[in-house]
Parts: C-alpha cells; structure tokens; sequence
C-alpha cells in the first residue's frame, strides 16, 4: 500500500511512519520544514498553509493520511484557519481529483466545543467550539462533510482524546516537570478522557484498510480508561519512587495560581484550572462497533516513559 502522510515530523507523524514502514507499506512523507523521520529518512518539505504538493505526488497514492495541523501553539485565528481547516479541505479535493481511495483526517474532540455537563459523550453531542484551534477543526469537518461525503473516495475523520506518550508535550509534559519539582498532590475532581499514541497509530492503520461503512464516517478514538489530574499526579510520583504526595493546598489556592498562569500566559480559550479539573469524557463504541480495532494500553503502562521525559525537561 503506498501511503502518503502530513504531519509526518510531528508526535504522532513520526510514530505512523514508522508502523507502516514496519508493515511493509510505502510511506510519503511531508512536513513543513524537512526534517527527517525517526529512521533518518528525510521528508519533503512543504508548508500546507500556503502550497499543495505538485499533483504528481499523488498519483499512485491509496490512503492519505492528513496529520498536519496547529494544535499546542498560541497562533492567530487565521493561522488556524488556514492550516487547520483550509488546508485541509484543498487537500481533500486533491486527493479526490487524483484518485486516492481514502482519505483521513486527524480532526480532535476540541472540535465537538466545551463538554455541556460531565455526561461522556459520543459523536453527535456537539456544542460551538469557543476556542480557535476546536474552531478551525470543526470547520474542516464540516467542510468534508458537505463536499465530500458522497464522493467515491472515503473519508474518515479521527477524533482523538488527549494523546499520551513518551514524547509527548504540552499539559502532560508539564504536570511530569511539577511532579518531579515536588508539586503538592492536587484536590480531586475531574476526569478525562485519553489515548495512548500507539494505539491511536494502530487505529489509523486499521482504518487505512478495513472495510468502511458508506458515506463519511467520524470516529472518537479514546481507551479504556479515564483519568483525573490526581490520579495521573500519583502514577508520575509512583513512577519517580515517590510516595503518595501531601494535599497541602487548599482548593481555591489552585483556582488562584491557575488565575495567575492565565493572566501571565494568556490562555483565554480554556482556563488553566479547566485543564487541570474539567471531566471531558468520550465514548469509543462508534469505532469499535465499525472497526476490529480494541485500544490495549493503559496510562499505567508507559507512565514511567512519560515521567523520564518530565526529568529530561526539568
């Protein structure tokens, strides 16, 4: 099967690259600025937000797998906009005209808005994303949805929950660093949703080539287990040989450090405290009803590769 892959630099990119180089499958690369795969390999530069591949680069191409996007970056909305969303749907028209079989989109459950209580929720219990990244993902699908959801090429869009591993940035990353820097253990409440990268990458290599229900198919991809910021705070301590930390802060102190974070960093999207104690909960029965995929890898299994990355970053 000959592949071609955006994003391919990035955490998930590079970890897909590799799976279906191990499976035998031809791989195309692309990322914005080159840089070369975990194999060495470079991959050919192209910055999406502003250029498409040349139309020959398509050709031959069964399953295109569309992974480059803004995620953790502060950027203006029209950044968003432009790689996010616009990007993608000329991608999508590309792929079409060129006669790829499958096409698909790494969307997020940032684009189904703020959760409108802690009920978990599926597919359809959509609210207006508020946030530019969540945004701009929404458009894009929609965009899909109306353009291309009766084309003959299949269209899939992946909603992944917050993707974790040994590489990972961002909120995990950094909740790693305060553990080791002796954070007191945080108030319960709260509980999200996540994935682990690799079963995330061996869900988008099953859909790369299993039979697909008719028309465009939207898929939360989550595992089997949820977890609150005190629950994944003891798994990091228990990782470093530490035991059970001390709950020294009260409540509305953490509400007051977040406050000061926000004012400082400027998270207007979504609070800091939000992050830490929201409960965002999705549930995965869609893709496990269409799909032979079943997520394997608890939080508990990799915590020790995500707590020496927090050491390395601290």
């Amino acid at each position: 099967m000959k592949c071609l892959v955006s994003g391919a630099t990035g955490f998930i990119g590079r970890q897909l690259c590799q799976q279906l180089v191990a499976r035998g499958d031809t791989v195309i690369a692309l990322s914005k600025n080159g840089a070369p795969l975990s194999s060495g390999e470079p991959s050919l530069a192209i910055d999406l937000a502003v250029s498409d591949p040349d139309v020959e680069l398509l050709q031959g191409v069964d399953v295109f797998f569309h992974l480059a996007g803004i995620a953790h970056q502060q950027e203006r909305e029209s950044a968003y906009e432009a790689l996010n969303y616009l990007a993608t749907v000329r991608l999508a028209r590309l792929a079409s005209a060129a006669g790829i079989r499958r096409f698909i989109f790494l969307s997020s459950v940032k684009a189904m808005g703020r959760p409108p209580s802690p009920a978990v929720r599926a597919e359809s219990a959509c609210t207006q994303p508020l946030d530019a990244y969540g945004r701009s993902k929404w458009q894009a699908e929609r965009a899909l949805q109306e353009q291309l959801s009766k084309d003959r090429m299949a269209v899939v869009i992946v909603r992944p929950a917050l993707v974790y591993g040994a590489n990972a940035k961002g909120n995990l990353h950094r909740l790693a660093t305060a553990v080791r820097w002796g954070l007191p253990r945080p108030p319960e409440g709260g509980i999200r949703s996540m994935i682990a990268l690799d079963d995330l990458v061996e869900l988008l290599c099953v859909i790369a080539r299993c039979p697909l229900p008719s028309g465009l198919n939207t898929w939360i991809a989550c595992g089997p287990e949820s977890y609150s910021t005190q629950a994944i705070y003891d798994l990091l301590r228990a990782a470093n040989g530490k035991g059970r930390g001390i709950s020294w802060l009260p409540r509305w102190v953490w509400r007051a450090g977040a406050q000061l974070l926000d004012m400082a960093f400027g998270h207007a999207d979504e609070s800091t405290y939000e992050k830490l104690f929201a409960t965002e909960q999705y549930n995965n029965a869609a893709v496990l009803r269409d799909t032979d995929w079943q997520p394997r890898i608890r939080l508990e299994d990799v915590i020790g590769q995500i707590a020496r990355v927090g050491s390395a970053g601290s």
